[in-house]
């Protein structure tokens, strides 16, 4: 009986996550996934698979052995490595007017190669960390953040 009770309100809160995240527009998708890789949306916390589309608002993140690779819908591609935690604060984007993307990283590491968004707004993507803000105007990088697991 309990296990029944279990199941029906992990279905409910699944669905609930689920028609949420459809009333965003998708941002990207995951292209890689290895080891211990979930996303948190909203109260839900997801594994990870190559495939699976990403939204604003979403965390994600690594385990010990963990690394996911994400590209966006404007070709940006973050790849990060293991213990990591990347927000996806804010994202917009139209082919014809640029947009915004705001990160957010408390921890781990974070590869970079900066799409379209950098080409039509330089300076609009953003890495917010725990001591700096980092304004990308088009290029590629990485950063590493010292952090806790929360």
């Amino acid at each position: 009986m309990k296990f029944t009770a279990v199941m029906a309100a992990m279905t409910v809160l699944f669905a609930t996550a689920i028609s949420a995240a459809a009333e965003e527009p998708r941002i990207g998708q995951v292209k890689t996934a290895s080891g211990e890789v979930v996303i948190l949306r909203g109260s839900a916390r997801f594994p990870v698979k190559p495939g699976d589309p990403v939204y604003t608002k979403d965390i994600v993140e690594t385990g010990e052995h963990g690394s996911v690779g994400i590209t966006f819908i404007d070709n940006s591609v973050f790849s990060t490595g293991p213990d990591s935690q990347i927000g996806l604060d804010e994202y917009r984007f139209d082919p014809a007017a640029g947009g915004a993307m705001l990160a957010s990283m408390p921890r781990g590491t974070l590869s970079v190669v900066s799409g379209e968004i950098t080409k039509k707004s330089p300076g609009a993507l953003k890495i917010v960390t725990p001591i700096a803000t980092l304004g990308v105007r088009g290029t590629t990088f990485a950063v590493q953040v010292a952090g806790e697991r929360q």
